[in-house]
C-alpha cells in the first residue's frame, strides 16, 4: 500500500516577496502575442493621462485671463475645450477598460489551457501528494488573480503613475513653490503607505491560507457526502464548516478594516494639501506673487493627484495577490512529469505478440527512516504471449503496484519491465498504453452519455464498435433499458448506473480498443454473481488471442488461469497453475483453505 504523504496537504504555501521581477518578467511574457493591443492600451492610458491636466489649466486661464479682461470669445473657447476634453477622456478611459479587461481574459484563457494541458501530463505519485481542492484553486481563483492583475492592475498602473507625472510636471510649471508646499505631506502619505501595505499582506495570506481549507474541506465533503451521511457526520461537519468559514470570514473582515482606515487617512492627507494651498496660495495672492486661477488650478489638481496614490495603494494589494498565485501556478508549471518519453524512444515490433517480463523489480513509493519502503522486492516473471496470468495474494502484497510499473504511472528504482523484449522505459508512453486494456475495481466514468465512456471520445471508434463492444460484454440488455440507449448521459461519475452496470461500461471500453494485453484489476469483486457470470462469459472471448493478467482476491475467478502468481509481502513465492499449487501446499493452499474451507457450525447455521 502507499504511504500517505505527510504534513497540511491542504495549506497553502507562506507567500513570497511584494514584488518579484523574475516573476512578472514572465507574467508580462503571457502578453506577447497580444504587443500590438498591449502599446494601443499604454498609448490610450498615456494620452488619457495627459488630458487629466487639461481641465484645471483651462480653468486657471479662465479666471486669470478670459474673465478679467471680459473676454466672452476666449471664455467659450474655454469651455469647449473642457467638454472636448471630457468628451475625449471618456471614449480613453471606455477604450481602454475594453481593451484591458479583452487582454486579461485572453491571458487567463491561456493560462486554464497550459495548466490543464500540464495537469494531463502530470504522474501519478504528483496527485498521491496533492489534493484536487489546491489543484482547483490553482486554475480557477489564481489564474483569476492574475486576470485582475492583466486587466485593472498592471496597465492601469502605467495609467496612475503618468497621471502623477503630468499632474507634478503642471503644477511645478505653474508655481513651483506651492508646488513644493502641496507635495510636502508627501512623507506622510509615503509612511501611511508602508503601514498599510505590511498590514494587508498579511492579511492576504490568511485570506489566501484559509480559502485552501475551504476548497480542501468542501471537496473532501461533498465527495464523500454518502458516507458523511451513513455516519451522522452533518452536524459535526457543519460546524467545522462554520469555523473554517469564520476563519475566513474573519481574515476578509481584517482586510476591509485596513483599507477603511488607509482610504479615510488619505483624504485627510488630502484635506491638509489643500488647506496648504489655500493658506500659502492665498497669502501669495495678497502678496501678487501668483493669481487666483492658479491657485484654483492647484486646489483641483491636489483632488486628482491624490486619487491615483489611493489607486495604487489598492492595486498593491492586486500585485501582492498577483505575485502569490503566479509563484504557485509556475511552481506547478515547472514541475515536470516524473514520467516522460525516452529522447530516443523505441518502436514496438508490428504486429505486437504481447508478451510481458518483469526482471529483477524492486520498487518504493516512499523512503522511510531507514531507507526505502519496498512494496516489490526483486519480483521476476515472464507472461508468454496469449497468457492467462493470475496475481492473487493478500492485501498490501503488491498486486496493484505491478499493474502501475506496468502501465508506467511510476518507474521501478531497480529493474526493469518489458514488453515484447522492449524495455518499457525505452518506449513512447502513449504507445505502450495504447496496447493494454486496463479494468479496475472502481470504475470511473465521465458525466457524458453512454457511447462517449466507451470510445472516451475517440471517433475513429464507431457507433456500431460502440454497440458490439457493449453487446460482447453483456451490456446492451441494460444500455436498451435506458432513456436514450447509448446516448443517455449518466450524470456525475457515472452514478445513475449500478455498480455492476458501470463494470460492464467499463469492460466494453477496454473491448472497444481492442487491446493486445488485458489487465483486470479486483475487476469484478464488486459485482454479484448473475452480472459476475455475464463478464465472465465476456472476459473469456475477450481474452481469447490476448496477453491477459488478472487480479483477484477470489480465487474462483482464477482458477482457470494458465498460470498463478502468488505474491505475499511484495515478494513473488509461488508461481504454477491451480492444481499444482493446491499439491505444493504452500501459501496458496492456505489462500484456498481460508475461502473455501467452512466450519461445521457455519455449514449447519
Amino acid at each position: 500500500m502507499k504511504n500517505a504523504p505527510t504534513g497540511p496537504i491542504q495549506e497553502e504555501e507562506a507567500l513570497g516577496k511584494a514584488y518579484d521581477a523574475r516573476l512578472m518578467r514572465r507574467l508580462l511574457s503571457y502578453l506577447g502575442p497580444y504587443k500590438g493591443k498591449v502599446a494601443l492600451a499604454v498609448t490610450l492610458l498615456v494620452v488619457g493621462a495627459g488630458l487629466q491636466i487639461v481641465g484645471p489649466w483651462l480653468v486657471a486661464i479662465a479666471l486669470d485671463d478670459a474673465i478679467p479682461t471680459g473676454d466672452g470669445r476666449l471664455l467659450a473657447i474655454l469651455a469647449i475645450a473642457y467638454l472636448t476634453a471630457a468628451a475625449l477622456t471618456f471614449v480613453l478611459e471606455y477604450g481602454q477598460a475594453l481593451l484591458t479587461t479583452w487582454l486579461g481574459q485572453q491571458v487567463m484563457y491561456d493560462l486554464r489551457t497550459q495548466i490543464f494541458g500540464h495537469l494531463q501530463e502530470l504522474d501519478p505519485q504528483f496527485y498521491d501528494r496533492n489534493p484536487v481542492g489546491r489543484l482547483m484553486t490553482r486554475i480557477t481563483s489564481d489564474v483569476e488573480t492574475l486576470n485582475e492583475l492583466f486587466s485593472s492592475g498592471v496597465v492601469a498602473i502605467f495609467g496612475d503613475l503618468f497621471t502623477l507625472i503630468f499632474i507634478i510636471t503642471a503644477m511645478l510649471l505653474l508655481d513651483w513653490q506651492l508646488a513644493l508646499v502641496t507635495l510636502s505631506v508627501m512623507p506622510l502619505v509615503a509612511w501611511a503607505a508602508v503601514i498599510f501595505r505590511s498590514r494587508i499582506r498579511r492579511a492576504y495570506r490568511d485570506i489566501r491560507l484559509r480559502l485552501a481549507r475551504i476548497n480542501a474541506f468542501l471537496h473532501e465533503r461533498i465527495t464523500g457526502v454518502q458516507v458523511v451521511q451513513l455516519f451522522n457526520r452533518e452536524d459535526r461537519d457543519a460546524r467545522r464548516m462554520d469555523e473554517i468559514n469564520e476563519s475566513y470570514l474573519e481574515a476578509h473582515l481584517r482586510s476591509i478594516t485596513y483599507y477603511a482606515l488607509f482610504f479615510p487617512i488619505i483624504e485627510i492627507f488630502t484635506a491638509i494639501a489643500l488647506a496648504l494651498i489655500i493658506w500659502y496660495g492665498g497669502s501669495a495672492i495678497l502678496a501678487g506673487t501668483t493669481s487666483v486661477g492658479v491657485v484654483t488650478a492647484f486646489l483641483l489638481y491636489a483632488r486628482r493627484f491624490f486619487r491615483p496614490i489611493q489607486d495604487l495603494s489598492e492595486k498593491y494589494n492586486i500585485l501582492q495577490g498577483a505575485m502569490a498565485s503566479s509563484e504557485r501556478i509556475f511552481k506547478l508549471l515547472d514541475r515536470a512529469p516524473a514520467i516522460r518519453d525516452p529522447a530516443e524512444p523505441a518502436d514496438l515490433p508490428s504486429p505486437i505478440r504481447g508478451e510481458i517480463e518483469f526482471r529483477d523489480v524492486w520498487f518504493a513509493y516512499e523512503d522511510g527512516e531507514e531507507g526505502p519502503e519496498w512494496v516489490l522486492k526483486g519480483v521476476s516473471f515472464r507472461a508468454a504471449p496469449g497468457e492467462k496470468v493470475a496475481v492473487v495474494g493478500h492485501t498490501g502484497a503488491g498486486k496493484t503496484t505491478l499493474i502501475n510499473l506496468l502501465m508506467r504511472f511510476y518507474e521501478p528504482q531497480r529493474g526493469e519491465i518489458l514488453l515484447d523484449g522492449v524495455p518499457i522505459s525505452r518506449l513512447r508512453i502513449q504507445d505502450l498504453r495504447g496496447q493494454i486494456g486496463l479494468v479496475l475495481q472502481d470504475v470511473f466514468l465521465f458525466s457524458e452519455d453512454v457511447a462517449y465512456n466507451i470510445r472516451l471520445g475517440n471517433r475513429s471508434i464507431t457507433d456500431e464498435e460502440v454497440a458490439e463492444a457493449a453487446r460482447e460484454v453483456g451490456a446492451e440488455p441494460f444500455i436498451r433499458r435506458l432513456p436514450e440507449g447509448l446516448h443517455q448521459p449518466l450524470g456525475e461519475r457515472g452514478l445513475s448506473l449500478s455498480v455492476g452496470e458501470r463494470q460492464l461500461v467499463s469492460f466494453a471500453r477496454a473491448l472497444a480498443y481492442d487491446p493486445a494485453i488485458l489487465v483486470l484489476d479486483e475487476a469484478t469483486s464488486s459485482v454479484d454473481s448473475e452480472i459476475e457470470a455475464r463478464i465472465e462469459e465476456a472476459t473469456s472471448r475477450l481474452m481469447e488471442g490476448r496477453t491477459s493478467i488478472v487480479i483477484a482476491h477470489r480465487l474462483s475467478t482464477v482458477q482457470g488461469a494458465d498460470r498463478i502468481l502468488v505474491f505475499h509481502r511484495g515478494e513473488l513465492k509461488e508461481d504454477g497453475r491451480h492444481e499444482a499449487l493446491l499439491e505444493r501446499d504452500g501459501l496458496y493452499a492456505r489462500l484456498h483453505e481460508l475461502q473455501f474451507a467452512h466450519p461445521p457450525q457455519a455449514a449447519e447455521a
